[in-house]
């Protein structure tokens, strides 16, 4: 009997897999309004250079005051941004409101050069149109100008902790146990939220976002492991992508909120004060019966799996398992658990070597392109509060496709398919001309569906590949990479100010070329989940007879041999 059978008696999918599956469920919709949040609070509201402190202009409108004070950018026949006149212009009020520009752009380096008066900086400060938020941490710190690269930094900060998250939880978790870090993820969540709703610079702010990114790590990593493994190989499928619609309604709620929050402090700390609830019902959850019985802790795990079959009403099939039915059926998997395992497992034999190195890519591009489509709203021209709605509505339809093509034509196509798709539809909206707005954004639409459907296939095939022992340390790993590549998305934008056209080229070929390293990851479709790296390699070494020449007999003398090995061990 193996342990998934001894899942089955107690019930694979009663009550108790609802309920746990469900509540595990809840913190993840709020996950999206982290990784997002930055599309509102850090929104740039339309803005121009203060009047001159000692100058009274009372009697005239805000209108004249703004001829009189700033000029025009000639792009736009908007008010520069981040120039004003050395003194005030009186001589165009007599033009009656019609007005000229004085000013031009030099392309190379986006400075304005004066014609016909002198200007300066904005020594005064900035006034801001808040028609879409009433405050913005850039609004509040002045980040613009000068400082614009800030907005890109923060989200980087952000993204920098996740990164470190991945790497500090995920070994953690494989040590300590899932439940534990769990519990600790959701109050850092709580806390780190609530603290950066209440900076009182930008420096603390990024502090606190830092410690909300690693949590966020801690949390997703280890709500999914204690998902998958306390559900049967049948329904992980459907269960993946129900975890993932859940990111994608979180992604809804946000702009939800956010267009009843118009205030960045309020908006932060209502996306933070769930994860406290969260936080007190992850007491409840049970450790995964899979870790405890590989970490020598069998007796709990026992205990586990009969409250399983309580909650489920087999009480009677749960009262028949004992120690040593648990431990016969884990019998392999313990013998090769000795040790301790780490990051370097991931790479100690071929098989695994080719996992890691081809997740790496995978995972990487896809949230690169992902944050690089998503985090950059207001460029589309459109509210961006209807945009965050579309772009989330559109993981809809894409990952009920990719469910529907990883049960029917397996993980690995899926996959490849998406990410191709993804990098073609980036790289023909390079093409468009930016006056099609609508064109744009519909390609760009399609192209972020793709990348979520990409992330919604390879993070139920990454935790198919990894054997039980080290699940952790390679989703850990993987979610690494992920976040390189989400910290270095929003650095590319900055690209676009000298080379308009290069970040969407970046974004674009990054995950075609990872597309085509995912066709040498094996297919899982249907296989039972690994426990160790023994199984991984078995696995692989089944399929490679199988692809030579696929007779029965020799994967029969295959089995002969690994029973004959493990008889002589």
């Amino acid at each position: 009997m193996a342990f998934g059978d001894l899942l089955e008696q107690v019930g694979s999918t009663g009550r108790f897999q609802v309920l746990h599956v469900t509540l595990l469920c809840m913190p993840i919709l709020m996950m999206a309004s982290h990784n997002l949040l930055q599309n509102f609070v850090a929104s740039v509201p339309p803005h121009h250079c203060s009047v001159h402190r000692n100058l009274s202009l009372s009697s005239l409108s805000p209108e004249q005051v703004l001829l009189l004070t700033v000029p025009q950018d000639i792009k736009n026949s908007r008010p520069a941004r981040c120039l004003r006149y050395a003194a005030p212009q009186w001589q165009l009020l007599s033009e009656n409101g019609t007005y000229s520009p004085k000013v031009k752009r030099d392309s190379s380096n986006d400075t304005e050069d004066l014609l016909d008066a002198e200007l300066q900086g904005c020594k005064d400060g900035w006034e801001y149109s808040m028609t879409e938020m009433s405050s913005t941490i850039i609004s509040e710190w002045d980040l613009v100008c000068d400082l614009r690269s800030f907005k890109q930094m923060g989200q980087t900060i952000y993204m920098g902790g996740v990164l470190v998250g991945a790497v500090i939880f995920g070994g953690l978790s494989d040590r300590f146990g899932r439940r534990f870090l769990l519990l600790i993820s959701n109050l850092l969540m709580a806390v780190g939220g609530t603290c950066a709703a209440f900076s009182t610079s930008f420096s603390v702010f990024c502090l606190f976002r830092f410690i909300t990114g690693m949590a966020l790590s801690g949390l997703g990593l280890n709500s999914f492991s204690l998902i998958v493994e306390w559900i049967p190989t049948r329904v992980r499928t459907v269960v993946g992508t129900g975890t993932g619609y859940c990111y994608t309604m979180g992604q809804l709620i946000l702009a939800v909120v956010a267009y009843f929050i118009r205030d960045w402090r309020w908006l932060t700390l209502a996306v933070s004060v769930p994860f406290y609830i969260t936080f007190l019902y992850s007491w409840w959850f049970l450790e995964s019966a899979r870790w405890l019985v590989l970490n020598r802790k069998s007796e709990q795990a026992v205990k586990n799996l009969k409250t399983v079959a309580r909650i489920n009403g087999r009480r009677e099939e749960g009262d028949r398992i004992n120690l040593e039915m648990l431990q016969d059926s884990m019998k392999k998997e313990m013998s090769c658990s000795q040790g301790s395992y780490s990051v370097v497992d991931l790479l100690r034999t071929p098989t695994m070597r080719n996992i890691t190195i081809c997740l790496s890519a995978v995972w990487f591009s896809t949230s690169f392109a992902y944050y690089g489509l998503s985090m950059d709203l207001q460029k589309f021209g459109v509210d961006i509060y209807l945009i965050q709605v579309i772009f989330g509505a559109v993981d809809i339809p894409a990952k009920v496709v990719v469910t529907v093509s990883m049960s029917i034509f397996g993980r690995r196509p899926s996959q490849c398919a998406a990410l191709i798709l993804s990098g073609v539809t980036i790289l023909i909206n390079i093409l468009v001309p930016n006056e099609m707005q609508t064109v744009r954004t519909t390609l760009a639409v399609l192209g972020k569906g793709c990348l979520a459907a990409s992330f919604n296939c390879c993070y139920l095939y990454s935790g198919e590949l990894y054997p039980t022992i080290i699940r952790q340390n390679g989703m850990g790993w993987v979610s690494m990479m992920a976040r390189v590549g989400a910290m270095v998305a929003p650095m590319v934008l900055l690209l676009g100010e000298a080379v308009p056209w290069l970040p969407g080229f970046i974004y674009g070929v990054a995950p075609i070329l990872s597309g085509v390293v995912a066709i040498y990851l094996p297919e899982t479709l249907g296989a039972p989940l690994p426990d160790t790296i023994q199984d991984v390699d078995e696995r692989s070494c089944k399929k490679t007879i199988l692809n030579a020449s696929p007779k029965k007999e020799e994967l029969d003398m295959l089995d002969t041999h690994n029973t004959l090995f493990k008889e002589a061990a």
